[in-house]
């Protein structure tokens, strides 16, 4: 079925273009929505995504729905990257809110896998939450490393900033949820 919607897509059938963007819409929202937390960026930069789906399809090489998923959250990535790149959010944030860290004492810092952690009683809703709430950097690093599973070298290479920013980032971003989880638990523990 979706290879078929793939192929009237190529031909420019405007009723398979509306059931591609119906089957994928959610999916790609919330990927989108990580890393462009305001709802109105969010929804321009959809659907800029979804005309170069459509454009570029053409030349798509379809091997499978997953392949054709993968190659659509790419494309969303990339036009959110860009937007926050477009707009200087992305840039002037990692200038302001880098961290320097010895990565082997941040290592330290952190908690073991063998602790528990007080992010394991929030829902995966309060917990993206949280992530959204992170600067625009932080978030950035924490959507490409946690949920897209780039590494750090890659991820430097994507947003033009050295191995170690893109550490420091995700670091300073562990720092800053572990900060606000730990205010969220005092707050319900004084309830």
């Amino acid at each position: 079925m979706v290879e078929n919607l793939v192929e009237r897509i190529r031909q420019k059938d405007q009723r398979a273009m509306s059931q591609l963007y119906q089957m994928y819409i959610r999916e790609l929202s919330s990927v989108c929505y990580r890393y462009v937390p305001s709802e109105s960026d969010a929804k321009d930069v959809l659907q800029e995504s979804f005309v170069k789906i459509f454009t570029s399809m053409p030349t798509f090489d379809y091997r499978g729905e997953a392949a054709l998923r993968m190659w659509m959250r790419k494309v969303v990535v990339n036009e959110a990257l860009h937007f926050l790149k477009e707009r200087s959010m992305l840039k002037s944030k990692l200038g302001v809110r880098v961290v320097d860290v010895d990565l082997e004492r941040a290592a330290d810092a952190l908690p073991s896998d063998n602790e528990p952690s007080e992010a394991e009683t929030l829902t995966p809703e309060e917990l993206h939450q949280l992530i959204r709430e992170l600067p625009d950097g932080c978030r950035t690093v924490v959507n490409l490393y946690v949920f897209e599973g780039y590494s750090h070298k890659q991820i430097a290479e994507m947003l033009n900033v050295t191995v170690s920013t893109s550490a420091s980032q995700l670091y300073y971003a562990k720092q800053l949820l572990a900060k606000r989880i730990k205010q969220i638990k005092e707050e319900t523990d004084n309830e």
